[in-house]
């Protein structure tokens, strides 16, 4: 059978397996790309259920925790700028925080092990207005306690993600939005993705969040969190998701270095199977990293050593999409399966999930 044809066998293969994603419905959009080659580009559903608007490749979902390795790229490349060292302590940047965290340094809260504590542990009981990054250094201030000495154990952190994006707009003299799109999103010529908070951006083509409940999808895209950028604050397409994991197989944005230091194990996380890098969890021989928050389940899966990527994209509360971006993997090598797959799909903004029996 031809490359053609079996693509083209494959591709119906992974519309049954996104059917639940079809019709009048929130959606999804998918990517696989082999060798360097797009050889599945789709989109299913609806990225806008009131408006009627269908998804496609070039709609531009929430990120959520998939955020984590732009943030992580933003502070490697002002690494190599010489504008700070992953072994400078965060007070050093964010001298306002306690005494608590002098251990901790810049890797620390790259690779989750700084023991901060959860910003959502904090919010206000009647908190009505959005947080962002700033309002996370505010909460910290007043925690002259950690979860453990910093770098003692694993812990994830979005306390920590967001103090990075702090700790870039000071390196960097900007604020951390501008950076990313400076820095990475034009370089690469990700035009539609964008680092958003309410009244300080648009985002083109967005998909909207949606919850199921009662038999009906209820809108539910932005929450008390939405607007906090360095965990989870970024909004993309498939199509941009292309360019951006062709620049992480060579020098045109990090080097060398710094990309071994992304998809280096630092740590090991809370399961077993998994370890963490730089923005990235390690599995076998996959670097991924999911995404979840009110209204968006996403996920990357790449495996370099093959030059193979699969990103699912979608605009809904459940399913968790990392099972299905595993499946599709093995209908292009027959061995997908012989990579252990994680028990768990950790590091989504509210913590972790099971995964189905058939997503191991």
């Amino acid at each position: 059978m031809s490359g053609d044809s079996q693509d083209k066998d494959r591709a119906g293969l992974i519309d049954r397996l996104m059917s639940p994603y079809h019709g009048d419905a929130p959606g999804a959009s998918v990517l696989v790309i082999r060798g360097g080659a797009v050889v599945c580009r789709r989109a299913y559903g609806l990225a806008d259920l009131e408006g009627h608007v269908a998804a496609t490749p070039a709609t531009n979902y929430r990120l959520a925790s998939m955020t984590k390795q732009f943030t992580a790229a933003a502070v490697l490349l002002l690494e190599e700028d010489g504008c700070l060292s992953l072994d400078d302590p965060i007070r050093k940047w964010l001298p306002t925080l306690p005494a608590a965290v002098d251990p901790c340094t810049i890797r620390h809260l790259l690779t989750h092990v700084s023991g901060l504590i959860d910003y959502e542990e904090l919010i206000p009981a009647g908190q009505s207005r959005q947080l962002r990054d700033d309002d996370v250094l505010r909460l910290l201030e007043s925690q002259d306690r950690t979860y453990f000495t910093p770098g003692a154990r694993f812990r994830y952190s979005d306390s920590g993600y967001a103090l990075l994006a702090l700790i870039v707009g000071r390196a960097a003299r900007t604020d951390f939005a501008s950076f990313l799109r400076r820095r990475i999103f034009f370089p690469l010529g990700m035009h539609g993705t964008v680092a958003y908070a309410p009244g300080a951006a648009t985002i083109p083509e967005r998909a909207f969040g949606y919850t199921s409940g009662g038999g009906c999808w209820t809108r539910t895209d932005q929450s008390l969190t939405s607007a906090v950028l360095g965990d989870g604050g970024i909004y993309s397409s498939i199509d941009d998701l292309a360019r951006w994991d062709a620049a992480l197989y060579d020098a045109r944005l990090l080097r060398t270095e710094s990309l071994r230091k992304a998809f280096t194990p630092a740590t090991a996380s809370e399961d077993p199977h998994v370890q963490y890098g730089c923005g990235w969890r390690i599995t076998g021989e996959t670097v991924w990293h999911s995404g979840e928050t009110v209204g968006f389940r996403s996920v990357i899966v790449r495996y370099p050593q093959r030059g193979f990527t699969v990103v699912i994209l979608t605009n809904r509360n459940a399913p968790e999409p990392y099972a299905t971006a595993l499946a599709i993997a093995k209908l292009y090598f027959a061995d997908a399966d012989r990579i252990r797959a994680s028990q768990v799909a950790v590091g989504p903004d509210s913590g972790a999930h099971p995964l189905p029996e058939s997503a191991l």
